[in-house]
């Protein structure tokens, strides 16, 4: 913000000043054991190393290297941190696992779409549609749809639906929410209000989304509506109707 500001100097200390907290968590933070990122560090500033789903969100924060990322990543999608329906909070493996616990080895959609976002971030849009794809799935068995604020973290088992942590909030808002991270992660979209430029920043569908409609996308104090379809690996936009002046673009890699 300080370089759009026109303050360059500001800018260039702050961006030293990132790289440097980036550098120290990297120091402290990584654990080669785990593939993974401490779940913190302990008052003798120890790494606390146990496998959880906290480490996802240093992919969307941007903190982790792109060799630490694509660990992370694959850690993330081993059976004892995937359940099939998402990402445990804590790995089965760990001591303090309960998957009937609240936070202890439950999966939580807001979570699971806060990682999501970063594996897109890093590239990973297939584990984010396949993150996407899982969300989708449970909302097919919960009672009018609604995404539970969390669910238990067992294995997802051919048959049956996810096993419902009794007392989560349903409706929950950041649950709501949790969708629309991911297809936004998905599909790389941003909104250029200033330029009424809507980007599509090598969008990508998974196979169980061959095609999707978007309908009444705000920008710039207008709206447009969007068709999009899978071919193979890329995915075409189409715009079908609304405001004429939103320019559409898509970028591939």
């Amino acid at each position: 913000m300080c370089r759009f500001a026109g303050s360059s100097s500001r800018s260039a200390g702050l961006e030293l000043e990132a790289e440097n907290v980036r550098a120290r968590f990297e120091e402290h933070f990584w654990c080669e054991e785990l593939s993974s990122y401490a779940l913190a560090l302990d008052g003798n500033k120890r790494a606390c190393q146990v496998r959880t789903s906290n480490a996802g969100h240093c992919l969307y924060t941007g903190i982790a290297s792109p060799e630490h990322a694509l660990l992370v990543a694959q850690t993330l999608f081993q059976p004892e941190s995937y359940s099939g329906w998402g990402v445990r909070t804590v790995a089965s493996k760990e001591a303090r696992y309960n998957p009937l616990s609240y936070h202890n080895g439950s999966v939580w959609p807001h979570d699971n779409s806060l990682i999501a976002s970063g594996l897109a971030k890093y590239g990973f849009r297939d584990l984010a549609g396949k993150m996407l794809m899982a969300l989708l799935d449970l909302s097919s068995v919960v009672e009018m749809h609604r995404l539970p604020e969390l669910f238990c973290g067992l294995d997802r088992r051919e048959g049956e639906g996810p096993t419902l942590y009794p007392v989560a909030c349903s409706p929950q808002a950041w649950a709501a929410a949790a969708p629309f991270l991911m297809l936004q992660a998905c599909l790389g979209v941003s909104v250029h209000a200033e330029g009424k430029r809507i980007v599509f920043d090598n969008p990508y569908l998974p196979e169980g989304i061959p095609t999707l409609t978007i309908k009444n996308l705000r920008c710039s104090g207008t709206s447009v509506d969007l068709y999009l379809e899978r071919r193979n690996d890329s995915v075409l936009v189409h715009k079908v109707g609304g405001a004429s002046a939103i320019e559409i673009i898509t970028m591939v890699a």
